[in-house]
């Protein structure tokens, strides 16, 4: 539109503090002075405040979001002291070593409510205190790594860890004919159990256990 034009003289812009919608009855109102438009955004009070904001409405919320330096009145040292806090979540921290029972010159028996009988200890860390390799099943053999898949195939023998390759090759012989419908007058009902044993075998076998 041109600025000559007959129709630019009769637009009218109302001014800044009248295009701003003032706060309805009972709504909050902006905390900005002077201001009595309705607060619709909250900005953080500041350092030591946290969790307690100041409402404004948007047009001042972003006047003060302009100017809000959280560090403000630190000086550098103790903003890279907050930094380096920040990265533990503001945490206390200690050296490696240093705690309560370091201040007293001696350590606490880890020992003293643990029963070596029945406590089980699968890596020998605490061989020293007559703790079994482990509670609820024997130590492996030494120099031998058992996976749960070997020691599924051993329990579907019937055997435990230390079988030897002989007790391997004895106890599939004795399932193979004990379930085997030859053995059985033709009865295929055990067919599902002779296939597990066949597998759990070949397996052991191919693992190199017999």
């Amino acid at each position: 539109m041109k600025t000559a034009s007959p129709y630019f003289d009769s637009i009218r812009v109302k001014p800044e503090q009248d295009r701003r919608a003032k706060a309805r009855p009972g709504a909050r109102m902006c905390q900005f002075k002077g201001c009595e438009c309705e607060a619709t955004h909250k900005a953080p009070m500041g350092r030591d405040r946290e969790g307690q904001f100041l409402w404004f409405c948007l047009d001042h919320v972003k006047e003060y979001n302009a100017t809000y330096n959280y560090f403000n009145g630190m000086n550098d040292a103790a903003v890279q002291a907050y930094q380096k806090d920040a990265l533990t979540g503001h945490r206390p921290t200690w050296s490696m070593g240093v705690n309560a029972w370091h201040k007293k010159g001696r350590r606490p028996d880890v020992h003293a409510h643990i029963d070596p009988t029945t406590a089980a200890d699968p890596f020998g860390m605490f061989g020293e205190a007559g703790f079994r390799a482990g509670a609820d099943r024997p130590a492996e053999p030494e120099g031998r790594m058992i996976r749960n898949a070997e020691r599924k195939a051993l329990t579907t023998l019937d055997l435990d860890i230390h079988a030897s390759a002989d007790e391997i090759k004895a106890r599939f012989k004795e399932l193979a004919k004990r379930h085997h419908p030859d053995a059985n007058g033709g009865d295929r009902s055990r067919e599902d159990k002779l296939r597990e044993v066949i597998q759990a075998y070949n397996y052991l076998k191919q693992a190199g256990f017999c």
